[in-house]
């Protein structure tokens, strides 16, 4: 089956990683999901050539990105194994060697890879990816360059067919695109149809009807469209509807034009749901060996890497001399033990005030966007817990009687916090806002109450504090902050399997439902790049924290060979 090529790069074709859900799949399509017509239909879409078993059956729905993807003994590392030689060479990083100059023909092929890797790990993870069709801005000058071509176009075969005798030879080329595309919509088996559309769009006797005068293009035109209505998702019914009510030839097959492109997104988004499943189950191996194939191809592919753990253990090497400082009793001529578990732990909690500016580490480029989305949401949630607490210090009294004061503070807050991690918003003016707001709360429950509202003083103080939130090194920013890093460390310490929360700190009540719910989306993220990445991990861990043993492997495997 042939698929016409499309150019994924152009505005008509975007990838969506966030919004509403995919289209409903085609009627005519359900039920073979497998098949290899979509298998081939996805690979025309973005270049997608994952091996794929037509026989291979989907299970049911993939589940959330969570703690059934991560067993411990994929996420601890024993000072055993780090000394041992148990990975084989797909899941291993590749050996050292001495720098090689890189051609661009493997630079490609690495690029390649990244970008299967990437688009299959969106696929699998996010339940909302899809592709949306989207044109060039109205105004814009490309904009205004197709629409002028277009319009010349549809003009020029308006004037072709108004001549006398009409002149057929692009209508019939627009015959035999349409056909192209109908035929590409087919699955495996759909005999009778494809007979049907190959013998009705028939070009070499279309054209033989032309030179006699005796080609009826109305006829063909209501074939297409009925046709596609068989063949369509419920949603472009209407869209057939309008087709059907259309008396213009030329701007019939304009139309026809436009629902075929979108019925090519539907196609290829019912296509990405069906394989969601066999991707997800298939993900963790799948991504590994292309990772591999990456680093094959670029030895330097985990430079970034290596000194993030790096600076991990140099953290940790840190806080254990600081421990020992302040230890008169302690050994300080022993070699600290570091946890491998725990660096790598500690670096995932450095990705939760990352400097997103500066380039992530590799292993971590398919899920950048929503550890950036989860930072930018824990610091909304750390600036309400951190007005809270300054609230409650300061007005306790006045404030314990407010019904729902705490949802009232969040409904008041995110707003006013929104996009608060762009450089152009102002945290100072957002809190003076808040702390209005909060005056104002405070000030009408006691009015109702009939008690004396706050003074002047009192407001001013508390609008004071709230916005002195902002300053560097603020005590009780700085708490909050600690309370939810040990959050967030305490539930990448449990196990994977496990599915309670950890007991939540002091001063997070008010945000505990949604600092919850970020929690579960983190250690999830983590807990799946374990899985898939642990073999590359364990390998770096090895020589840095290792480096005698690492190095006695080396030249044992070099005298081997």
């Amino acid at each position: 089956m042939d698929v016409p090529e499309e150019d994924t790069n152009s505005p008509g074709w975007v990838f969506k990683s966030e919004g509403g859900s995919c289209v409903r799949p085609s009627r005519a399509l359900c039920g073979t999901a497998r098949g290899s017509g979509l298998v081939y239909c996805v690979n025309k879409v973005k270049g997608f050539r994952m091996p794929l078993n037509d026989d291979q059956s989907s299970d049911s729905d993939s589940s959330r990105l969570s703690e059934s993807t991560v067993s411990s003994s994929d996420t601890e590392y024993s000072r055993q194994s780090f000394n041992s030689d148990s990975s084989s060479k797909p899941s291993s990083p590749a050996s050292a060697s001495p720098p090689k100059v890189i051609t661009f023909d493997e630079l490609m092929a690495a690029t390649r890879n990244l970008s299967n890797w990437t688009l299959a790990h969106e696929i699998a993870v996010n339940a909302n990816f899809c592709i949306k069709q989207e044109d060039y801005p109205q105004n814009s000058f490309a904009g205004t360059v197709k629409q002028i071509v277009h319009k010349a176009f549809w003009d020029h075969l308006e004037s072709e067919l108004n001549e006398d005798p009409p002149e057929y030879k692009h209508a019939i080329k627009l015959f035999e695109e349409i056909k192209e595309i109908l035929l590409s919509f087919l699955t495996p088996g759909a005999n009778r149809i494809h007979n049907q559309i190959c013998e009705v769009l028939d070009t070499d006797l279309i054209r033989q009807q032309a030179e006699h005068n005796a080609v009826d293009i109305p006829g063909l035109a209501n074939y297409v469209i009925n046709t596609m209505g068989k063949l369509c998702a419920p949603i472009r019914d209407n869209d057939i509807k309008q087709l059907k009510a259309t008396d213009n030839i030329v701007e019939l097959l304009r139309q026809i034009f436009r629902v075929l492109d979108l019925m090519k997104v539907d196609m290829a988004n019912y296509t990405i749901k069906s394989l969601r499943p066999y991707l997800w189950h298939n993900l963790v191996d799948y991504e590994r060996t292309k990772f591999q194939e990456i680093l094959e191809e670029t030895p330097s592919a985990l430079n970034l890497t290596t000194e993030w753990i790096k600076e991990s253990i140099e953290d940790e090497l840190s806080s254990i001399s600081d421990e020992s400082s302040s230890c008169p009793g302690a050994d300080s001529s022993s070699k600290p033990i570091i946890s491998p578990t725990l660096v790598l732990n500690n670096g995932y909690l450095k990705l939760l005030q990352w400097d997103y500016c500066k380039t992530i580490p590799e292993t971590l480029i398919t899920d950048e966007v929503r550890l950036q989305e989860l930072r930018e949401k824990l610091n909304q949630l750390k600036v309400i817990a951190c007005v809270s607490l300054i609230t409650n210090n300061m007005v306790g009294a006045a404030v314990v009687d407010v019904p729902d004061f705490t949802d009232h503070l969040k409904r008041i807050s995110l707003p006013l916090l929104e996009g608060m991690n762009k450089k152009s918003f102002d945290l100072k003016e957002a809190l003076n806002a808040i702390g209005i707001q909060i005056c104002s709360i405070v000030n009408k429950s006691l009015s109702e109450r009939g008690l004396p509202t706050l003074s002047e003083e009192m407001q001013s103080n508390l609008m004071g504090q709230i916005a002195h939130i902002v300053e560097k090194n603020n005590p009780v920013c700085s708490l909050i902050d600690k309370r939810i890093q040990l959050f967030m460390r305490s539930l990448l310490a449990l196990p994977s399997f496990q599915k309670c929360m950890p007991t939540m700190p002091g001063g997070l009540s008010v945000i505990q439902r949604e600092i919850e719910f970020l929690g579960s989306q983190y250690a999830s993220i983590v807990n799946f790049n374990k899985k898939v990445y642990g073999p590359f991990y364990a390998n770096i861990l090895r020589k840095l924290l290792f480096p005698e043993a690492a190095m006695e492997k080396t030249e044992a495997e070099t005298s081997s060979n």
